[in-house]
């Protein structure tokens, strides 16, 4: 193979090229000093860690070389920090060595002002007069036009992730990633440690059921970073849907980050991807307990621990009982009372369970979700799957979720929540070895 930008991805060298690659090693080995925004031990980083330094620090410490003589187009929220939790737009723009020619806020917006479904509108960011667009929802034709409008030469992806099929920005990065294969633009990475692991879990998502919440056929934990997803998508779907790959696909790669790793390994500072993912524990169950926004139970809304805690009116006591019964790993439940602010039952007193994190080695959130579902399922003849009238072929939120209509029409005849495992055994095999041609981190 020719020594080119995708060959020094495969081989883990700098996306800045051979002579930035020593560069960028020695300006961040694993124990290394900060520098310009902070490094293992140093501003924004937290004990006991394993000195991760994400691919924006990387940048940042190699001067921005990665991006230098490009104008360039940024897709970040509030996860794009340093490790000085200073944002990458704030510092490219201070730093006089990035030409910013705009910035596209994903869902919740580029500073994060807005909530679940929701988005910033296009204004002027008054701390650097940049012209924030809303990609939130655009399509490619849209995001196209968009760079255009930019003038922008290069794409930079800065998002924390948080391991989810259904979990938007990945697709905001690939509806991006068209956009460029269509204007023939430069796309890199600035990578993150997954959160939650490098293991794939749970249901393949199918052509039939593709939405915003699943728009490619993979896994619900795909247990991949973006710049893995980035390369996945590049070599197993762009041709087919655009009819070419990206002409330059650069991904500046975390260095310290172990597949086995989570978010606790990592001494980075957790910044709220979104409004409804306070905690890392938030993150680890979210594949799993992010089910019940296809049901008519509260995922917990408006709470300090959406997503934990799971509830409805007509949910006793007994649910709590049943789910401690089984015996997860990983996992307590909780009987517990709440009040939604946010979303279904608003002012309503919830009966239902939080569920406690006791060892997250053991966690697989895919089984805690079906095992909650089957349990719920059972005993309580007032649960109902959400059905949205504006879809009227596929009208169940639940089937967008895990990919297809099997998962929800095992439960509702009274399948085990082992049986529904071993129904997705084979696709997620086969997904496991699609995928690792593509992965970069042991």
């Amino acid at each position: 193979m020719p020594l080119n930008r995708r060959t020094l991805l495969t081989t883990g060298l700098s996306t800045a090229g051979l002579a930035t690659a020593g560069a960028l090693a020695a300006a961040a080995p694993a124990t290394a000093a900060p520098g310009p925004g902070g490094g293992p031990g140093g501003p924004g980083g937290r004990p006991g860690g394993r000195g991760v330094t994400p691919g924006a620090d990387r940048a940042a410490q190699d001067r921005w070389r990665v991006l230098a003589d490009q104008r360039v187009g940024v897709i970040t929220n509030p996860t794009g920090v340093l490790r000085s939790l200073r944002s990458i737009v704030d510092e490219m723009h201070e730093s006089g060595r990035v030409e910013i020619g705009g910035v596209f806020g994903p869902e919740h917006g580029f500073r994060g002002t807005a909530q679940a479904g929701e988005a910033e509108e296009t204004f002027i960011d008054p701390r650097t007069g940049i012209t924030v667009y809303d990609a939130y929802g655009a399509g490619v034709d849209a995001m196209a036009r968009m760079f255009t409008e930019a003038e922008v030469e290069t794409v930079v992806f800065d998002i924390q992730d948080v391991g989810a099929r259904f979990y938007t920005y990945i697709w905001t990065m690939y509806t991006a990633m068209r956009a460029a294969v269509r204007t023939g633009l430069r796309f890199v990475v600035l990578d993150r440690p997954n959160p939650i692991g490098g293991t794939a879990r749970g249901p393949m998502m199918t052509t039939e059921y593709t939405s915003g919440v699943g728009a490619k056929e993979i896994v619900q934990a795909h247990g991949m970073t973006v710049g893995e997803l980035a390369r996945f998508f590049d070599g197993e779907f762009l041709t087919d849907d655009e009819g070419g790959r990206l002409t330059d696909l650069e991904v500046v790669e975390v260095q310290g980050w172990k597949r086995r790793d989570l978010f606790d390994a990592t001494g980075l500072q957790w910044v709220l991807p979104s409004p409804n993912m306070p905690t890392p524990d938030t993150a680890l169950l979210y594949p799993g307990t992010c089910l019940f926004e296809g049901t008519n139970l509260s995922e917990g809304g408006g709470t300090t621990r959406p997503f934990e805690l799971i509830g409805a009116p007509f949910v006793d006591h007994e649910w709590a009982a049943a789910l401690n019964d089984a015996r997860l790993p990983g996992v307590t439940f909780r009987e517990a009372y709440f009040t939604p602010s946010f979303n279904k039952y608003v002012g309503e007193v919830c009966g239902g369970v939080q569920v406690h994190i006791d060892d997250p080695t053991k966690l697989d959130p895919v089984r805690v979700g079906v095992e909650m579902l089957v349990a719920l399922r059972a005993r309580y003849p007032d649960f109902a799957w959400r059905q949205d009238s504006w879809d009227t072929e596929r009208p169940y939120w639940i089937d967008k979720l895990t990919g297809s209509t099997r998962l929800r029409e095992q439960v509702d005849a009274g399948a085990s929540a082992r049986e529904i495992e071993r129904a997705w055994k084979d696709e997620l095999h086969a997904f496991e070895h699609q995928r690792k041609p593509y992965l970069i981190y042991r």
